[in-house]
């Protein structure tokens, strides 16, 4: 089981790794409520390379904050490939940031389809200028779990990006 000391090593390894690169990050969360921002935000100094972070829990809030489609939605869902990806690339869009991760997912307990099993967690990961990055995750445990899971999973993610 992932625990918050290891997201927090994570949060302070993609520290290193901005700072040294002169990059900001930005985060896009859903099904992770902030806890990314929330997480990079308790180290101190981080204002020098973390830009901002949206939490867009609401498919209004994608389409209003982060420009994702209407039909993205509507068509492939709010957990998706295609939803996690309009949702980087509009918070490189809307921020200052060099690099951005994304995440939607299906925390728990409810809302889980055949399709979309509870523990579902699509991420996406882009650079400015860059192709997205996705993968998708079946997540096993209760609500708070997949949840911080997810957190690890998008901050790793931002070591692995090329740049």
């Amino acid at each position: 089981m992932i625990e918050e000391i290891h997201i927090q090593t994570l949060a302070k390894n993609v520290a290193g790794k901005l700072l040294k690169q002169g990059h900001k990050l930005a985060a896009a969360e859903s099904c992770t409520g902030g806890w990314i921002c929330q997480t990079v935000t308790d180290i101190a100094g981080s204002s020098e390379w973390f830009d901002r972070g949206f939490i867009t829990y609401s498919n209004q809030a994608k389409q209003e904050m982060l420009g994702v489609p209407e039909s993205v939605l509507a068509v492939h869902g709010a957990v998706s490939e295609e939803a996690v990806c309009a949702m980087v690339a509009g918070a490189l869009l809307n921020s200052q940031a060099d690099c951005a991760l994304a995440v939607s997912g299906i925390a728990g307990p409810g809302g889980g389809t055949e399709g979309k099993p509870v523990g579902t967690v699509w991420f996406a990961w882009q650079r400015r200028g860059g192709d997205c990055m996705s993968l998708s995750k079946q997540l096993e445990g209760d609500r708070r779990s997949v949840r911080l899971q997810a957190v690890a999973l998008a901050l790793e993610g931002i070591l692995h990006i090329d740049g």
